[in-house]
């Protein structure tokens, strides 16, 4: 399945052909035949808006899972923060990406790692004014993902339920583990959990390298705006070349 905007629609639009209906977390079990979409927000809001949109316009609600411990963006930020009640009011959930590798001392210890998550999600409210009722793992452990964690008050992405009851399918790292779009034709699954990066979509389909030098570059832009926000007289200290 190539990684443009259009596709994605395809593949919204071949669900539905064949009978699945796009739920939640929390409503699934109300549905014979149904697909979960989660979003994992690793490096920019902005793309994840983008796929906000075009979901809003199939009528679709999906989960957006943002992290807190992000070098990439900072959820208490007056922009980001914009960026996440767009997502909100175009109809979908704001959920917890929590990255266990952010806590070495707790990592591969499910009660400890339990303490961190419920920091994070604390945190997390706090940012968005909403309660957190879900939960995704960035780059878990094997320790924490044959743990079937439990979270008070927290739906799990990654617990046994969504593991072992849906087919799982993912395009981390720009790659399709598997044919997406031939599984959804089959109709051999009754309840599809799919993964998608809006990262890794664009308009048209570009390479991989293109897309992460682009992304590296833009950050240049995006640091000499944030100065200038800053510095009454930035442009004459540091022309723009």
């Amino acid at each position: 399945m190539p990684f443009s905007y259009r596709e994605y629609e395809n593949m919204i639009e071949l669900l539905c052909t064949n009978g699945y209906k796009i739920t939640g977390y929390n409503n699934w079990q109300d549905y014979e035949k149904c697909v979960i979409f989660r979003h994992d927000i690793d490096f920019s809001i902005e793309k994840a808006v983008e796929f906000a949109k075009i979901e809003k316009r199939f009528n679709v609600n999906s989960t957006y899972f943002t992290l807190v411990s992000s070098n990439f963006y900072n959820v208490f930020s007056e922009k980001s923060c914009l960026l996440l009640n767009e997502i909100i009011s175009s109809g979908h959930e704001i959920g917890l990406h929590f990255d266990e590798k952010r806590y070495p001392e707790s990592y591969g210890n499910p009660d400890k790692i339990k303490e961190k998550v419920l920091f994070e999600k604390d945190v997390l409210e706090r940012a968005i004014g909403q309660e957190i009722k879900t939960l995704s793992m960035h780059r878990p452990s094997k320790e924490i993902l044959a743990s079937n964690l439990h979270i008070p008050g927290m739906i799990n992405s990654y617990g046994n339920t969504f593991f072992k009851e849906f087919k799982y399918l993912s395009d981390s790292k720009c790659s399709w583990r598997e044919p997406v779009l031939d599984i959804i034709k089959e109709n051999k699954y009754n309840r599809l959990h799919i993964l998608t990066h809006s990262f890794w979509y664009n308009k048209k389909e570009e390479k991989v390298n293109k897309m992460l030098e682009d992304f590296v570059n833009s950050a240049s832009n995006e640091r000499y705006e944030d100065l200038n926000d800053n510095f009454s007289d930035l442009k004459e200290i540091l022309p723009l070349r």
